[in-house]
């Protein structure tokens, strides 16, 4: 089955790599509380007005709790630009706030390149508001092509575009023209979900990866009111990202404060996204000053505290050895199977986190692992029967004593290569 395996792009390995971003849902539905998606409730272009609007602070908050990529709702379903359009009267153009010449994608852009952070625009293809609404499908792709060759030609390298498919389901696009248009404005760009899709949405909008967690695929979901999942033209390699909300909204932040997550929820669903091989990213609404809410400040940075202290450390244990045709240890300087011997060379371990080497595309379907005991060091005892590793799979075992922990891969598709076996304890 070797000959089967789809490898990744150069893009697709980094976009693993990122794990962990954070969404902005900011836009005209801040400024109108209680709306909902697709409810037609007119929202005026005049009531947006963030005076305090600070994009910097919102991305150093979400780079010193340890996110790696960000992603602004430039256009959410109302059809609010949150750029000066050209193409729309609903606009930053036609509101207020800074005379009309003010500019969020802007702002919001210069900050993630000041930080560091990978940069991300969400756009959502349907709308309702902002007096436009489907008519001939050309004249509407041609607004489409028109509005996101503007972000993809008036901000220099765009790393992420973000797609929404919800309110797509019933309309044709030219598929093709499109995805020809943003390939050749931005030709590095890595494409969400639809159409020519690098990454996949995980099918919930909850936070948590299935298991298994192939990355290779036939077919992907697209939206939450569709029926059935889009069938592929063919078998691809795409990486899934687990999308979730900090609140019980994506917008309405300050409505909502007691539905908050907690930081130990937020540790699970990054146990079961990145943990499973793919990505977190979570969302937080700025409010109507412009500004991240503190609660959620506080609470993203009590996760990022969680997160540095649970894996920012692993244990000293040695690299990983392929020690059999199917198994690969890794062991504490001095461990022995020995009777007497080494016996300080072990540790309290309660989590075991695996790296599958993805470059020529994904092996692993089914894994055990094993322990030496703390005392009978010649014996091992099974900790954890697991499926896909993919990029990462994060095993969490109950506490016990250790020197060595071996990786036995028990069905795959080919050759497997292990990027790297590490073992941490979290009080």
């Amino acid at each position: 089955m070797d000959s089967m395996k789809l490898k990744p792009s150069a893009g697709q390995l980094a976009f693993m790599d990122w794990e962990y971003g954070v969404f902005f849902h900011f836009g005209i539905r801040s400024f109108f509380l209680g709306h909902k998606d697709w409810d037609n409730r007119p929202m005026p272009a005049e009531a947006f007005n963030p005076e305090q609007l600070d994009c910097e602070q919102w991305i150093r908050t979400v780079k010193d709790a340890g996110a790696t990529y960000a992603i602004l709702v430039c256009k959410h379903h109302d059809g609010f630009a949150n750029w000066p359009s050209k193409y729309t009267d609903y606009s930053v153009a036609s509101t207020p706030w800074k005379d009309g010449k003010g500019d969020v994608v802007r702002e919001y852009v210069n900050a993630c390149r000041k930080y560091g952070l990978k940069v991300g625009l969400y756009y959502s293809p349907a709308q309702w508001g902002g007096k436009i609404s489907f008519k001939e499908d050309r004249e509407y792709d041609d607004y489409f092509i028109n509005q996101i060759s503007e972000l993809l030609t008036g901000y220099g390298k765009i790393d992420y575009l973000w797609f929404d498919g919800c309110g797509s389901e019933g309309h044709q696009y030219d598929t093709d023209r499109i995805v020809k248009a943003i390939r050749g404005m931005q030709p590095e760009i890595l494409i969400f979900s639809m159409w020519d899709p690098d990454t996949r949405w995980v099918g919930n909008e909850d936070g948590y990866a299935p298991m298994p967690n192939f990355n290779t695929t036939t077919d992907v979901d697209f939206s939450m009111l569709a029926t059935e999942k889009e069938k592929l033209a063919r078998a691809k390699f795409l990486p899934s990202e687990c999308d979730f909300k900090m609140r019980s909204t994506w917008f309405d932040c300050e409505l909502n404060e007691d539905t908050i997550k907690e930081a130990d929820e937020l540790m699970g669903i990054y146990e079961m996204s990145v943990g499973r091989g793919a990505n977190f990213l979570i969302n937080i609404g700025p409010d109507r000053r412009g500004l991240l809410p503190e609660k959620d400040v506080q609470r993203l940075t009590e996760f990022g505290n969680r997160l540095k202290a649970r894996y920012g450390r692993a244990l000293p244990f040695g690299d990983a050895e392929k020690t059999a045709d199917n198994e690969w240890s890794i062991a504490m300087d001095g461990f022995s199977t020995e009777r007497g011997e080494g016996e300080k060379a072990n540790a309290l371990v309660n989590r075991v986190v695996i790296r599958e080497d993805l470059t020529d595309g994904e092996s692993i379907e089914e894994f055990r692992l094993y322990a030496h005991m703390p005392a009978y060091r010649s014996k091992r005892v099974c900790l954890y029967k697991g499926d896909t590793v993919g990029h990462k799979a994060i095993c969490v075992i109950p506490t016990m004593r250790t020197g060595r922990i071996t990786l036995e891969v028990t069905k795959a598709n080919g050759e497997v290569k292990i990027r790297d076996i590490k073992a941490y304890y979290a009080e």
